[in-house]
């Protein structure tokens, strides 16, 4: 099964209290609150996604988080890679693959078409995107219009 982690489902989770209070500074312990997370694992998140520059640290007395950018301009890819590294569906989906049988392997090609299907997928959703909760009674799914075209 496919699944992202706890703390990149938790980072979906702190960025979306950052983008409903846009231009605010928040500290960890407010985010905490807000999210209803625990103190230590909005820390734990906040590292990799300053690293990422998704959010901006900002020192001092007043000092705390906000993100880098509008909320529009940050998408669920650049999330997930924030908190797991690259997006690879396979170990063949990685450029630089350690995989054995890569050289005579009939199924690479395909399983990096599914790759970055689900790249693209995670690219075109933002952050104000998840904003807006799924409506009661509404389907659960949601479509996401992707294209995907052989070179």
């Amino acid at each position: 099964m496919l699944r992202i982690t706890k703390l990149t489902d938790y980072a979906t989770v702190v960025l979306t209290v950052l983008a409903t209070r846009a231009g605010e500074i928040l500290s960890a312990a407010e985010l905490a609150e807000c999210s209803g997370l625990e103190p230590p694992t909005v820390s734990k998140l906040l590292k990799p996604l300053a690293q990422a520059g998704l959010v901006e640290g900002l020192r001092g007395v007043r000092g705390g988080y906000r993100l880098s950018r509008g909320a529009s301009a940050i998408s669920l890819f650049e999330i997930v890679e924030a908190m797991e590294g690259p997006l690879a569906m396979t170990e063949c989906s990685l450029h630089e693959s350690q995989c054995g049988i890569a050289d005579k392997c009939g199924v690479r090609g395909n399983w990096r078409l599914i790759n970055d299907v689900v790249a693209d997928a995670l690219r075109n959703v933002s952050l104000a995107q998840m904003l807006h909760p799924v409506a009661a009674g509404a389907s659960r799914r949601r479509s996401i219009d992707i294209r995907v075209t052989s070179n």
